[in-house]
């Protein structure tokens, strides 16, 4: 028995769309990462192959493990612009030489394996010193906002409030064994959606601080957070 395609982490959970506004990821980039994609080269057609292998693809949906991997290529290809074909490259490199399954799902990533990775990534694109202590630490913090279990598996994620937000709170998370796996404010366990749209039926800032007690940041966050996805 696979245990492992049996846990609800990797189970279809999300919907490209949805997935990628938990992200903030704009849906055609995490589509390309899911399916891969064709595109023109020299007069004739090129193709990207996928970079993640999605829980299911007919129809097209992504597990909570989907998510953690799309988490850590974004550290990489939108904070530093580089092509599809250069992660691919540096993921499979690291992949065959440490003999991990999923390189990306692994805790080893902040470590020596992540190592590898990073600095294969950046012979492939030559990047310059500051290029390289910059890229570092955005994938450090990107790492820090997923939580592992004992087994070495993701259990939690922390998606940042919005596309350019790097301070260390993490107020909301997602997690697979919470509110069916869609964002909640950590402290009450209660769904982003779901503040959100009391806020839209008329309730204020200060009821649902109450009634969730919680703090007024932390409702606003919500909102948000919410709004934003």
């Amino acid at each position: 028995m696979n245990t492992r395609a049996q846990d609800i982490r990797n189970q279809p959970a999300y919907g490209p769309a949805e997935a990628a506004r938990y992200l903030r990821l704009p849906a055609a980039t995490l589509r390309t990462w899911l399916v891969g994609r064709d595109y023109p080269k020299g007069g004739a057609q090129a193709t990207f192959h996928p970079l993640i292998k999605p829980s299911q693809r007919q129809p097209l949906q992504l597990s909570f493990f989907n998510l953690i991997e799309a988490h850590v290529l974004r550290a990489l290809r939108t904070e530093h612009g580089v092509a599809i074909a250069e992660l691919r490259k540096a993921i499979a490199f690291a992949q065959k030489k440490l003999a991990i399954e999923r390189l990306l799902l692994s805790p080893e990533l902040r470590t020596h394996a992540g190592q590898i990775f990073l600095d294969h990534y950046v012979q492939l694109i030559n990047l310059s010193a500051s290029g390289q202590l910059a890229l570092r630490k955005v994938f450090e913090e990107h790492l820090k906002r997923v939580e592992w279990d004992e087994w070495k598996f993701p259990v939690r994620l922390y998606p940042y409030l919005d596309g350019g937000q790097r301070n260390a709170e993490r107020p909301i998370a997602i997690d697979p064994q919470v509110a069916f796996g869609r964002p909640v404010v950590l402290r009450a366990g209660v769904s982003t959606a779901a503040i959100a749209d009391r806020i839209d039926a008329g309730e204020s800032v200060d009821a649902l601080a109450d009634d969730y007690d919680l703090t007024r940041e932390e409702i606003e966050q919500a909102v948000l957070y919410s709004r934003a996805a």
